[in-house]
């Protein structure tokens, strides 16, 4: 059984001594869009950096909780935006309030009444005055539509004082784009800058396209070279309720290997070209090699939102070492 809220990581525990941590947040697919294009989402945790809106960011103060930042395509223009941990996950503003179950006129509703109350600025309401559609969904509620596994390592005041300073300084303007400018671009790009050269693209397994798989499985490998960072990670089921369930999350080769509707033209195909049939055979295999929903095999399902710091802040759930990268499976 999946853990219904484990979440807050790395920040103020119960003596309310405050770590410093970056998380690559690996969030499986959903939805229409997810069942054809099934690479996940990824997003950027940071435990010691808070928004000062969705467009800037600051130091946190004494027991807030960090910050979501990712990349999203068409959301008023934004390169990336910024929310509040407990609202991006479950779209409201206390842990208190997170429903036990839900459905999809709750989970629109919540979004909604979100939107309005802090997103309005960059997420106005339609030309009647109707909710909007559209990518903006993806900045709240996120855990009803997806389980999420969390990867994480340490950083350090000066990293992320300087991380707030270039984020405020820099443009921040649209430029998503699915190939080479995508959400995973965006998790590698600032992982790398704690961590210079910690997260690259696979130019066998999804042709040289970064992936959210990719970057996790490149973090986990670093962190195992790396023990120092005090790496640890943790699964975060999606909300239980009526929602449809989310799908696992795979690369890019892994997600033409299984899918029925490419197996007879890859078949084909990989006949003829001989690279191709080892691209696609190296992904077959290399797939069961990194597969992040055992983690949650052990989790437990009834720990509470208001206790999730202390929780995850005084057990450390899945060493590095723990996590094989290139041999056992995952499976």
């Amino acid at each position: 059984m999946f853990l219904k809220m484990a979440v807050i990581l790395g920040i103020a525990a119960a003596t309310g001594v405050a770590r410093a941590d970056v998380a690559l947040l690996l969030e499986e697919p959903f939805g229409t869009f997810g069942g054809m294009n099934p690479t996940g989402h990824a997003s950027i945790y940071l435990s010691r950096v808070c928004a000062a809106s969705p467009v800037s960011l600051r130091p946190c103060e004494v027991g807030e909780q960090g910050v979501i930042i990712s990349r999203y395509h068409r959301v008023g223009g934004y390169d990336w935006l910024a929310i509040p941990l407990i609202p991006y996950l479950y779209a409201v503003d206390e842990a208190g309030q997170v429903p036990s179950r839900v459905n999809a006129e709750q989970v629109a509703s919540l979004r909604d009444e979100y939107r309005r109350q802090h997103l309005e600025q960059f997420v106005p309401d339609g030309p009647d005055g109707s909710v909007p559609k559209g990518d903006w969904i993806q900045l709240a509620g996120a855990a009803y539509d997806r389980t999420i596994y969390i990867f994480e390592i340490a950083t350090t005041k000066e990293q992320d004082d300087e991380l707030v300073r270039l984020f405020n300084t820099r443009p921040n303007k649209n430029h998503f784009n699915l190939v080479f400018h995508n959400c995973a671009d965006f998790s590698r790009q600032l992982i790398d800058f704690y961590y210079p050269k910690s997260v690259h693209r696979n130019f066998i397994a999804d042709v040289g396209i970064m992936t959210p798989k990719e970057a996790a499985k490149c973090l986990v490998g670093y962190a195992k070279r790396h023990p120092e960072l005090r790496f640890s990670s943790f699964a975060l089921a999606q909300v239980p309720g009526t929602l449809p369930r989310s799908a696992a999350v795979r690369g890019v080769l892994e997600s033409l290997v299984k899918s029925k509707r490419y197996v007879l033209p890859l078949t084909s195909l990989a006949a003829l070209q001989p690279y191709v049939g080892g691209g696609l055979a190296f992904a077959w295999v290399g797939s069961g090699r990194f597969n992040p929903r055992r983690m949650t095999e052990d989790s437990d399902p009834k720990v509470p939102p208001e206790t999730l710091a202390e929780e995850f802040e005084w057990n450390r759930v899945a060493p590095a070492a723990d996590i094989p990268v290139d041999g056992a499976d995952l499976r």
